[in-house]
């Protein structure tokens, strides 16, 4: 049987642990993932979301740990998202007479889309009484879905807070001072990085709610609970949802016959012979979802593509489509496009296209080359990462 796990008195961990998934949403999850719920002990038993369906029976059995689940009387759900929500329908079977609350509209709408049924809508400021405690609902629409919200728990300061402050990150540990904070905060960049990124506007008002709370825990729907490191996570929310960059550099590119990767080892090494961190990235050997981890706060993003038939490498069109989906408007964050040719320099003109319909500062006209980069074609790429740097500083 597997066990449920008491987080504070009366309030237990139910959820689910997905050891082996390694894709989600087309970001790569090396971790595994968890799908936390959460189920309160008072005079009115109430779980705070559920399972993934493919779950719902590991879901089932930790909650069975403490209560029969017939006898759940409210249910709450804070994202109907199917890895947050599988499980509802399989409740609102074997609990019949539990009251059933989401976002309105769009949490009511979207379960009644999802799986047919009615529940009760909740908006910001609302409460919910279930004996010793009041549930004080948020909503926090596009964190990153409509339905969004959070709920708090008075008595236990608690933060049932969703999809923010989570990470893809399957661990037995339920706790931040229980795992590695480094390895922690890591997942949990790279979440909101390829999750949360495009709503930074949104996340950081949801912020701002959180600061006026008295916490004892967040519990996230996604990985571990924080406890010992929430000024740690709140300050690190800070700094992603207001876009801030830091003085380094990330060098992206595919090559065919290294031409293109000569350049892009070049303007990698300028970089740091201006002092400024450099990460050099082949498209062939990374995952673009931890490019977008690499790559969320560095001020200087180079991208650079070789021409195959009048087109960019399709590496390099599925990266760039994949950030533009995610990077934020940012006026601090500085593009760079580049790439070699034979006949026609198409597939470096694209990328610089790209950057700019990404809204990156573009200093310099794209860079191109034809065939193979002599030494003299290399050393003047140097001039060119210098002009990137004066532009900022101007």
């Amino acid at each position: 049987m597997l066990n449920a796990i008491e987080i504070s008195p009366k309030v237990w961990w139910v959820g689910g642990i997905d050891w082996n998934e390694r894709l989600f949403h087309g970001y790569t999850t090396e971790r595994g993932i968890t799908y936390n719920a959460y189920l309160i002990m008072d005079e009115k038993v109430t779980l705070i979301d559920c399972a993934k369906a493919t779950f719902c029976d590991e879901f089932l059995q930790r909650i069975g740990q403490v209560i029969d689940p017939s006898k759940i009387d409210v249910v709450i759900t804070n994202h109907v998202e199917m890895d947050h929500s599988g499980s509802l329908p399989k409740i609102h079977e074997i609990a019949p007479h539990a009251e059933f609350y989401a976002s309105a509209p769009a949490g009511v709408a979207e379960i009644k889309a999802h799986y047919g049924f009615e529940v009760k809508g909740v908006k910001t400021g609302d409460t919910l009484n279930i004996g010793e405690r009041t549930l004080t609902f948020v909503q926090t629409p596009m964190v990153h879905w409509p339905d969004n919200m959070v709920t708090y728990s008075d008595t236990d300061q608690i933060l049932f807070s969703n999809d923010a402050f989570g990470q893809h990150y399957a661990t037995t540990k339920r706790f931040d001072d229980e795992n590695d904070l480094c390895e922690t905060m890591k997942q949990a960049k790279k979440y909101y990085a390829n999750i949360v990124q495009p709503y930074g506007p949104q996340a950081c008002k949801a912020l701002e709610v959180v600061k006026g709370l008295d916490l004892k825990l967040i519990a996230p729907s996604h990985g571990v609970i924080w406890r010992s490191h929430i000024s740690d996570i709140l300050d690190a929310y800070e700094s992603w949802t207001t876009n801030q960059v830091v003085d380094k550099a990330v060098v992206v590119f595919d090559s065919m016959w290294h031409s293109t990767e000569k350049m892009a080892r070049e303007i990698t090494d300028a970089f740091i012979a201006e002092g400024i961190s450099a990460q050099l990235i082949d498209l062939k050997a990374t995952h673009i979802s931890d490019i977008i981890l690499y790559m969320m706060d560095a001020k200087y993003v180079a991208v650079g593509s070789p021409t195959l038939n009048s087109q960019m490498l399709p590496n390099v069109a599925a990266f760039l489509t994949y950030m533009r989906g995610l990077s934020p408007r940012n006026q601090h964050r500085i593009g760079l496009a580049f790439g070699s040719y034979g006949w026609a320099p198409l597939g470096p003109k694209q990328v610089y296209a790209e950057l700019e319909n990404a809204k990156f500062q573009l200093p310099e006209p794209v860079i191109t080359q034809q065939w193979i980069p002599k030494e003299a074609d290399l050393t003047a790429l140097q001039a060119k990462v210098k002009t990137l740097i004066e532009f900022e500083e101007k």
